[in-house]
């Protein structure tokens, strides 16, 4: 079953932005049976990284779920590159990485960034588990990172 989630979209006014090139060796989604892997997704827009350091110090946690947002997309831009955005069925599972300064433990209100946005996006059909993990440090010294697993028709 397909559902019309690219009208859903431009209702919303959200553009999926290109797939953002891998920064190692990997590919940015892969599919197996009727499920879609994302890779880890960084804040990426237009090419650039659009902060960097730990939340908690250098990046607010208000500004850090806007980047959660952000890595969403790019997941989502993701599985439509690989699959169309209309063949996903659901979302299944949510994993959001926050580089976190010490003492900080609001992981997962910056995740709900990208939470709210495949709610947004998919209604009931984008209610999924999800895991927020505090870290140390992520690649290029990004703030938030998130991958999802969405279940295709």
């Amino acid at each position: 079953m397909t559902q019309n989630w690219s009208a859903r979209l431009a209702e919303l006014g959200i553009e999926l932005p290109d797939v953002v090139a891998p920064l190692a060796a990997y590919v940015p989604a892969v599919r197996t049976g009727n499920l879609v892997y994302t890779a880890g997704q960084l804040p990426i827009a237009g090419g650039e990284l659009l902060a960097t350091g730990k939340v908690g110090a250098e990046v607010t946690a208000e500004q850090a779920k806007e980047l959660a947002r952000q890595c969403a997309l790019n997941a989502l831009a993701a599985v439509h590159a690989l699959v169309g955005v209309d063949a996903v069925v659901k979302v299944v599972k949510v994993v959001g990485f926050v580089a976190s300064a010490p003492g900080f433990d609001g992981q997962p209100g910056v995740i709900n960034g990208a939470s709210e946005l495949f709610g947004e996006v998919f209604g009931e059909q984008g209610a999924h588990a999800r895991s927020a993990v505090g870290v140390s440090e992520l690649p290029r010294n990004a703030p938030v990172e998130v991958e999802a697993i969405v279940e295709i028709g």
